[in-house]
């Protein structure tokens, strides 16, 4: 048996307002919660218990996906009464875990999509006896994240996570957010206060002289805490660009869901998903967003790269590109909402009132 821990607990502050009343992998990608995503890539790479970390709006997990045998899993659910950090979490999900002390456990962050083959990297884990293998990406700028620089065998030298001074980017490695953890690793993580895996736990284990290994992997990898990442997301599981046997249809430049109602002349692509009961009507255009259920993109309104919440409007010849409007709100015709424009849940926009600003 393979075991996983899924970090969902976050608050989501980045992606707000669509996480005001939802949490971060609750909010719907290519047609499905996100967590339903990673749960998915899981369950074909052969774990069939997941412990779902849970915090914020613990109570809207279970009532979805159950005790997961709808989804080829058995899920467990444990909450955190306080804040614990990453590698507190990963310690207080563990008391569900059944596995034995030498045994993996897969840990993954709840805000991260991947094309990773996690088959492999825990077959990786197994090859090199570690305590911890972590999957590692390259990316163009590292000084936003943990780096993690290796050696010729993979051998993890060091961490140093966001550096603060241009000579401490030593590597364009960073923590991709998937770990294989030796069972023990894990129990020996302090329980009784907040931890944070990446500033105590693995700089810690590093000074023990435990042995940590890095995999270093170019496949898709998209952090998908910020709301164009998030739409970029759920465009890319729409086309394909990153499988998911969670997509609720083949590949394509559009997602439809059951109820929802296109109007002939309406144009839709580039990953779109129109959500159940939502509306699309004459004249609109709405290319790489995501339509939430309910909503109404009204005639020769163009839409791009935002995400439009459940039941809002979007008025005739508005434009939203790169904007995220709440839940409820209403837009009115004629208004211009650009880059990092985010409406709140229940606001009214009247015509003609925004152009081009963040609200």
């Amino acid at each position: 048996m393979t075991e996983a821990v899924l970090l969902v607990g976050g608050k989501g502050t980045r992606l707000q307002p669509l996480t005001i009343n939802t949490p971060k992998p609750m909010v719907p990608a290519a047609g499905v919660p996100f967590l339903a995503h990673q749960l998915a890539r899981a369950r074909a790479a052969g774990v069939d218990h997941v412990v779902l970390a849970t915090s914020y709006l613990a109570e809207v997990f279970e009532p979805y996906f159950g005790d997961g045998s709808a989804h080829g899993l058995r899920l467990t659910y444990v909450t955190e009464d306080e804040p614990l950090g990453t590698g507190g979490a990963i310690r207080h999900a563990a008391r569900a875990l059944t596995s034995g002390p030498s045994d993996p456990v897969l840990v993954l962050n709840g805000d991260i999509l991947t094309g990773l083959d996690i088959r492999g990297l825990l077959l990786r884990h197994e090859r090199a006896q570690a305590d911890v293998t972590l999957h590692l990406t390259r990316v163009a700028s590292p000084g936003a994240y943990g780096l993690v620089p290796t050696d010729a065998d993979g051998r993890v030298l060091a961490f140093t996570e966001k550096p603060q001074r241009p000579e401490e980017i030593v590597t364009d490695q960073i923590n991709a957010g998937c770990y294989a953890f030796r069972r023990e690793v894990i129990d020996a993580i302090p329980g009784d206060r907040p931890v944070s895996v990446e500033r105590e736990t693995f700089p810690g284990l590093l000074a023990d002289g435990a042995l940590l290994h890095g995999v270093v992997d170019a496949s898709y990898w998209l952090d998908v805490g910020r709301p164009a990442s998030f739409v970029q997301a759920s465009a890319d599981l729409v086309r394909g660009v990153v499988r998911s046997p969670a997509v609720p249809g083949e590949p394509g430049e559009h997602l439809v869901l059951p109820g929802a109602r296109i109007e002939p002349g309406a144009r839709i692509g580039g990953g779109t998903v129109v959500g159940s009961g939502a509306h699309i009507a004459a004249g609109a255009d709405v290319q790489g967003s995501v339509v939430l259920d309910g909503a109404r993109i009204e005639a020769d309104a163009r839409v791009r790269a935002s995400m439009v919440g459940s039941r809002a409007r979007v008025g005739p010849r508005t434009v939203l590109d790169g904007a995220v409007i709440g839940d409820h709100s209403r837009i009115g015709a004629d208004n211009e909402l650009r880059e990092g424009a985010r409406i709140w849940c229940g606001t009214a926009i009247p015509d003609a009132a925004i152009r081009f600003s963040a609200v």
